[in-house]
């Protein structure tokens, strides 16, 4: 961190809002690499500065070229998912390349994932294994190997320094609290932090499910210990238009016991191994809530359960509109 850009946090912190901002504002005109990113992350959050993507992504422009290797990984990754600008996987990827280049660490290591995904020019995937259907009437789908053991491991470590208890919407209000129903410890992987092997997963996950990427919610990142669980519930929320219309968990780890994924009105249990996914319908061709849905995460017995999951919307979803 620069002499400027810690001063400017200070200020924050305490409370100095016009005074941070005039502090990274003044250091970033002068080239301050570390300034710059902080107005980008305030210019995407909307805090101190009002929201601003297109402004959010010129700045990181000018802090990658400055030489901030976290601005040029966030790049990457909001010129890929379309924040700011239309989506741009070829331009992502030569972001990427010139970081690898420059500093090696993170962005050689996602570099080399991506080089072992059988994707296309755009981040889709060239062919897709096909599902095991479960359950009678109400259908449950299965893919096994839906990812690799690498791909699981660079999804729970995008998240592990983010984990914190889950939390659920709330029924009545649709606010997200937490509550006894789920015990697991969770994070959401924001845009920032959808690495290039990420969303070529996220692509992957969508073509699975005949859905388009952009129809996705952040993804969520679990882990269950011992004792943990995700009592009986539907994903549906109250009080949206946009619906979430297709639930795909993926199953991470072996290596423990329980952790099944139960659709009690179905006598339906699902015992997900180490790279698996399983997707199912949340809502009737009317799209009001499907009951046939309701599902629960039983107990962990032993050992630690890693899980990922993506709820996807009916329509388009946009992270930036939601807070």
């Amino acid at each position: 961190m620069t002499q400027a850009s810690e001063r400017a946090r200070n200020a924050l912190d305490s409370g100095r809002q016009q005074d941070a901002v005039e502090i990274a504002q003044e250091a970033g005109a002068r080239g301050d690499a570390e300034c710059l990113a902080m107005l980008a992350r305030w210019r995407l959050i909307g805090s101190p500065l009002p929201r601003d993507l297109g402004e959010a992504r010129r700045l990181l422009r000018a802090a990658t070229s400055a030489g901030s290797e976290d601005a040029a990984l966030m790049e990457a990754a909001l010129t890929a998912n379309g924040t700011g600008a239309p989506q741009d996987w070829a331009g992502a990827t030569a972001i990427l390349q010139e970081t690898a280049e420059r500093y090696g660490g993170t962005a050689a290591q996602d570099l080399d994932l991506l080089a072992r995904m059988e994707i296309d020019a755009d981040g889709y995937p060239l062919a897709l294994p096909e599902p095991e259907r479960l359950g009678r009437g109400y259908e449950v789908r299965r893919w096994r190997q839906f990812v690799t053991p690498e791909e699981c491991a660079h999804l729970a470590m995008s998240v592990r320094d983010l984990l914190a208890p889950s939390i659920v919407a709330d029924p009545r209000t649709g606010r997200a609290i937490p509550h006894p129903i789920r015990t697991s410890s969770a994070a959401v992987v924001g845009p920032t932090r959808e690495s290039l092997p990420l969303q070529a997963i996220m692509r992957r996950l969508a073509a699975a499910t005949g859905t388009r990427v952009e129809q996705g919610e952040p993804l969520n990142v679990l882990h269950y210990a011992p004792g943990q669980e995700y009592r009986a519930h539907m994903d549906t929320l109250p009080h949206v238009t946009n619906q979430r219309k297709v639930t795909a968990l993926l199953y991470l780890n072996t290596g423990y016991l329980g952790g099944e994924t139960c659709f009690p009105e179905q006598n339906l249990s699902v015992a997900g191994g180490g790279g698996d996914m399983v997707a199912f319908d949340n809502t009737l061709p009317d799209g009001s809530p499907d009951p046939r849905s309701r599902h629960a995460g039983a107990p962990v017995r032993q050992g630690a359960k890693w899980a990922a999951t993506r709820w996807i919307r009916a329509q388009p979803f946009d992270v930036w509109d939601q807070g």
